[in-house]
């Protein structure tokens, strides 16, 4: 539509536009339909007179139903339009394509590992293996990169990010043979094995369920010169425990070969696709304009991880479409039916899931928030699907089972591998993912003007005509380059990261 018509019409078969700006009462918006209400920008508007308990489509696809008659020209939101579960067309494959492969080889300047592995930072890390370590972890960080120590231990290594400590609330008090301990295991061995750290400490109370060496066995790991261990009980307590942290870490950065960036194809970016703070205006500019760069990406031989299960569901079935095998189609399927079951279980609903800043920005039901999410993943073929955390090995778009909670499901890609993080807000989102950079991509021209010291591209432009979806999608593909060749984020200017990662608590706390 024109950038001049106060509304948006996504799908001819539509009963619904989208709001540009605040609208009046007496607001011509089409042809036939002049505004009823106060309606604020991103927010629905009937096109025509609506029955009660009628379905409300936008994209084309069922957001849900009315609860009242809606006449022509009406505000459409929680006042009147509730969710309702439907029958979905579940077919497996039906819109599979291959995208053409890029015309010419995209790379950026990466960090190769002696094992091959490619890393976009070069930091070291410290995780812990239970709650009660994670003051001595930040203990030991402050040393290196705290406020009051100005940098001054890493001054003669240039060469490394920085030194951050990522703790974590869980690790005792759960079942030792349960699916908690499990998935916590498999989070920090993600994090252990990442290309972008350049060496890891990982700190134990000595007591906990979690202990470090049943967490090395079973996950494979092994002490070295650039991956370290201990226990707090073992070393003589909390003053002793940061000395020894701090010495540890001091022999690791005088081992540590100084490393150069050089030039790697694209293929060897795995970006996780997020959506936080999300409104009327995702699914519209910033979620699709995202697609349109996942596209060039696994056009380029890439990887991108969509996640946050609850937010797809009422759209997977336009994923099975696109699923490469039954087999994957019948994963994604099985994921989806677990979060119902568990959802049934804490007598909770899927539809709880948008938030107050979602509504608040224009969005009604899951069905709709999760119709806008789903862009992120462009068009190319759905390869594989995954369990939180798992190591992502598929190229090309794969899907990875975690919440819907930013903090949680960036923990879980970037265990799987993820070195890029693409984050879309429309309410304004404040977050990092260290060790990994997350580029920021504001929805809309209001959001950019308040917040523009958090968001990295200002998607608003689609909007008013000014750019296109697949022109915003070429930016943000050389944003992702330029960003895994260095350049830094606004969230890691802030110094975001470190408290973000929020592995996944699953199980009884006992």
């Amino acid at each position: 539509m024109s950038s001049q018509s106060p509304v948006i019409r996504l799908h001819p078969d539509d009963n619904v536009v989208i709001s540009r700006r605040q609208l009046i009462p007496g607001n011509r918006l089409e042809a036939d339909v002049v505004a009823a209400d106060l309606v604020p920008a991103g927010h629905k508007v009937a096109t025509r007179p609506l029955a009660a308990g009628e379905p409300v489509r936008r994209y084309g696809q069922i957001i849900g139903v009315t609860t009242q008659p809606v006449d022509s020209g009406r505000h459409v939101h929680v006042h009147n339009l509730a969710m309702s579960e439907f029958a979905r067309d579940y077919v497996i494959g039906e819109d599979l394509r291959s995208l053409p492969p890029a015309p010419s080889e995209a790379t950026f300047l990466g960090i190769e590992r002696e094992d091959g592995r490619i890393a976009t930072r070069n930091y070291i890390g410290i995780l812990t293996s239970v709650n009660c370590s994670a003051t001595v972890a930040r203990g030991i960080a402050d040393h290196f990169s705290g406020p009051r120590r100005d940098g001054a231990a890493l001054r003669d290594f240039p060469h490394i990010d920085g030194v951050v400590a990522l703790t974590h609330g869980a690790g005792c008090a759960t079942d030792s043979e349960g699916e908690g301990l499990t998935v916590l295991r498999r989070t920090l061995a993600g994090y252990a094995g990442h290309a972008n750290f350049a060496g890891l400490l990982i700190v134990g109370l000595g007591c906990e369920t979690n202990q470090i060496s049943g967490l090395m066995a079973e996950q494979g790991l092994s002490e070295s010169a650039l991956l370290r261990t201990f226990n707090i009980q073992e070393v003589g307590g909390t003053t002793a425990a940061v000395e020894t942290g701090v010495r540890l870490i001091e022999t690791m950065l005088a081992e540590l070969p100084r490393v150069e960036r050089r030039p790697v194809p694209a293929s060897r970016l795995i970006v996780g696709l997020q959506c936080g703070g999300s409104d009327g205006y995702s699914g519209i500019t910033a979620n699709p304009a995202l697609g349109a760069a996942v596209d060039r990406l696994v056009a380029h031989g890439g990887t991108a991880i969509l996640s946050e299960t609850p937010e797809i569901y009422g759209a997977e079935h336009l994923l099975l479409r696109r699923a490469v095998s039954r087999e994957v189609g019948e994963k994604l399927l099985e994921r989806i039916n677990w979060w119902t079951q568990y959802c049934e279980r804490h007598g909770a609903s899927m539809n709880n899931n948008p938030s107050a800043g979602n509504k608040a920005g224009g969005l009604t039901t899951i069905l709709e928030k999760s119709l806008g999410a789903v862009a992120k993943g462009g068009t190319s073929a759905l390869q594989a699907v995954y369990e939180y955390a798992q190591p992502v090995r598929a190229h090309g778009l794969v899907f990875m089972d975690t919440p819907g909670y930013d903090p949680v499901s960036a923990t879980g890609q970037v265990a799987g591998g993820a070195n890029l993080i693409c984050f879309t807000t429309g309410r304004g989102s404040a977050y990092g993912c260290a060790p990994s950079p997350s580029i920021k991509l504001g929805t809309n021209n209001a959001l950019w003007a308040r917040q523009q010291a958090d968001v990295d591209i200002n998607c608003g432009p689609i909007l008013d005509g000014e750019s296109s979806i697949d022109e915003m999608g070429e930016q943000i593909f050389r944003t992702m380059l330029a960003t895994a060749s260095g350049t830094r984020t606004k969230s890691e200017l802030h110094g975001y990261g470190q408290s973000e990662f929020v592995p996944w608590q699953l199980g009884a706390v006992m």
